[in-house]
């Protein structure tokens, strides 16, 4: 059984499917609290509908999209999580996963199913840079995404220190600013700083669901 929030129908707002129609399955609970999180309501364990992976798989069927993002809260590290990634991908779905970076990739996501991995580096700003895993930057590949949320100056020189000391060169770099805390402009000056450092594969992204809907809204 998952504890789950809320499940809907919506576009990717940020990463490799950005703007395509998603499914969104939204997990109870978080282990991080970062100073940004636009999803407070989903902090705690426990609340929610509790469901099995067949009522996932039949309100997924009922919406009628093939991609699927599972979020959170951490979706990671729940029992029968991996279950549930494999009865999604044997049904025909297209599953990304968003993690907040802090717990360790399980095997399964590197070789045992065609799954993206949409992993967070939680940067200075958030407050939650020491709960990092850095053993999952091992485990990311070139299908998947490395997404850093910036609100600082101190966060860029972070994010220049992790690439330099953990990056492998292959996996997709995403830069978000927070939204209303940086400008997105300084972002792209900074992708232009990282192609001097011979990291090409950046993407600036804004929150598209930010723009298309109210900042607070949930469900979409």
């Amino acid at each position: 059984m998952f504890n789950i929030v809320e499940i809907f129908d919506s576009i990717e707002g940020e990463g490799v499917r950005t703007g395509q129609l998603a499914t969104f399955v939204r997990l109870a609970g978080c282990n991080l609290r970062c100073s940004y999180c636009d999803t407070p309501y989903a902090h705690s364990f426990g609340i929610g509908d509790s469901m099995t992976t067949e009522d996932i798989i039949s309100k997924l069927i009922t919406i009628g999209n093939k991609n699927v993002t599972i979020t959170g809260g951490e979706p990671l590290g729940r029992p029968g999580i991996v279950d549930l990634v494999k009865a999604l991908v044997e049904r025909g779905f297209e599953v990304n996963i968003e993690t907040n970076g802090s717990k360790e990739l399980d095997k399964f996501f590197e070789d045992s199913f065609d799954v993206i991995v949409t992993m967070d580096y939680k940067l200075p700003s958030s407050g939650m840079e020491e709960s990092m895993c850095l053993e999952n930057f091992d485990k990311l590949q070139n299908k998947d995404v490395l997404k850093f949320v910036v609100g600082s100056e101190e966060d860029l020189t972070s994010i220049k220190y992790i690439l330099e000391n953990r990056y492998k060169n292959y996996v997709n770099i995403y830069l978000s600013p927070i939204f209303g805390s940086m400008d997105p402009k300084r972002l792209v000056e900074f992708a232009k700083e990282l192609r001097h450092m011979e990291f090409s594969n950046v993407t600036v992204q804004v929150q598209l669901h930010k723009i298309i809907w109210p900042v607070d809204m949930r469900g979409v």
